[in-house]
């Protein structure tokens, strides 16, 4: 399945090899595929060194592959097993590691109900969903028993981008050469902004009003979506959405942002004063990304120590329930 919908992902890395060592600036960088695959399988003591190493106290893990694209006669069962193991790592470092399940979203009342195991009886702190969940999109009415589990467990969703549709990636991102086009349709630009119209659709559908208590997390500073909050509400006023927020109330009020590794003052300057510091989560997008610099990037930041303190652990302690 993964072949048939994002076989592009092969060409990544097929005629430029990633070489974080050769930046000399002092933040995150993307590495190899091998390397990234490779340190995403252990999640024990080297990753723990690693952690040391940077200044990281807790990570949440998750699964990087997207569970959807499976056959659904298979779903439930390796939600089951990959959720499983994901807890026994947990088990092993309670006190350095949490976890976000992976759901058969194939199956919404069986993701449901794969939420509330995991939630209830394992520990898990929430669910990050790799793209769509399926040939749609979350706001689609058939994903209603996932949000409205959501809801109920007071636990957030980190909607992670994901492979774009092919009858978009075609015509957007293809014919600039195969190593050009995989890096541009995938963390170049295209899953971002897919990962942020999905975060919209959530917004114009208003699945936020009808699950007020649904919780969303945003990698990348929001996936585009902060910097246009106010063209929106000048564009897409309530008169035409018929919510009773606007588009901009409605985000700060359910939408949690991370930098996900991308350390960049400016960028970090805007979400502050747009969102303010209660609803910045501190992640690093590893092991897609090095460590290198994160913790000394937060430490430097031109804001107070009360700012500093939400962003790095007191927001995510509060949602995640740490």
């Amino acid at each position: 399945m993964l072949t048939s919908e994002a076989g592009y992902m092969a060409d990544w890395g097929s005629r430029v090899e990633d070489q974080p060592a050769s930046f000399a600036d002092n933040r995150p960088h993307l590495v190899s595929p091998k390397e990234a695959v490779a340190a995403a399988r252990e999640v024990g003591a080297s990753r723990i060194v690693a952690m040391d190493q940077h200044g990281i106290d807790v990570q949440v893990l998750s699964y990087s592959s997207p569970l959807q694209m499976v056959p659904a006669s298979q779903a439930v069962e390796l939600a089951r097993a990959a959720n499983d193991r994901l807890a026994a790592s947990v088990y092993a470092n309670p006190m350095r590691f949490a976890a976000f399940a992976a759901l058969p979203w194939q199956e919404p009342g069986a993701a449901a109900a794969e939420l509330e195991r995991t939630v209830t009886q394992m520990g898990m702190v929430g669910t990050l969903l790799l793209g769509r969940p399926g040939q749609t999109f979350l706001d689609d009415s058939r994903y209603e028993p996932v949000l409205a589990k959501l809801s109920e467990l007071k636990v957030p969703i980190y909607l992670h981008p994901g492979f774009p549709l092919s009858q978009v990636r075609e015509p957007y991102y293809s014919g600039l050469g195969k190593e050009v086009s995989a890096r541009l349709s995938m963390f170049g630009w295209g899953w971002h902004n897919e990962a942020g119209i999905q975060v919209i659709r959530m917004i114009l559908s208003g699945r936020f009003e009808q699950y007020p208590d649904l919780q969303v997390i945003s990698g990348h500073w929001g996936e585009m979506v902060p910097f246009y909050l106010q063209r929106m509400d000048d564009t897409i006023p309530q008169e035409a959405t018929r919510l009773s927020r606007s588009i901009t109330e409605t985000y700060t009020a359910h939408v949690y942002v991370t930098p996900s590794g991308m350390l960049n003052l400016p960028h970090f300057e805007f979400i502050h004063k747009v969102l303010g510091a209660d609803r910045i989560l501190y992640s690093v997008d590893y092991p897609y990304l090095t460590l290198t610099g994160s913790r000394q990037f937060l430490e430097s930041l031109p804001i107070s120590q009360a700012d500093k303190e939400k962003i790095a652990h007191g927001n995510a302690e509060a949602l995640l329930g740490l």
